[in-house]
């Protein structure tokens, strides 16, 4: 996926992107996943312990992040979620940088 330029004069989304750059630095891999820069994305990172995916619908509260714990065991209906954090942009990718890290 491309970079635009991104417009100096708007500090909020010049900070998400460095978001964005954090997570794929922290192993997420993203998808575009409609047509378009500004298509939706899906970000997926898979540890030992950990599945985390992050949907970015928009800038504003079209957001959110989900950490399921993994178990060596099939677990009927998926893995359960253990932590989801829902919003804008810049509030779901500092969550998930900030407070998820690998273990």
């Amino acid at each position: 996926m491309g970079r635009r330029p991104v417009m100096a004069d708007n500090p909020d989304l010049m900070a998400a992107m460095r978001l964005l750059d954090a997570a794929k630095d922290a192993g997420f891999t993203f998808q575009r996943l409609a047509p378009g820069p500004d298509g939706p994305l899906r970000g997926m990172r898979e540890s030992i312990a950990w599945q985390d995916e992050i949907y970015l619908g928009g800038f504003a509260n079209a957001c959110h992040a989900t950490r399921r714990r993994r178990w060596s065991l099939i677990v009927p209906g998926g893995l359960p979620v253990t932590q989801r954090v829902d919003g804008g942009a810049l509030t779901v990718l500092h969550t998930v940088v900030s407070d998820w890290g690998i273990e």
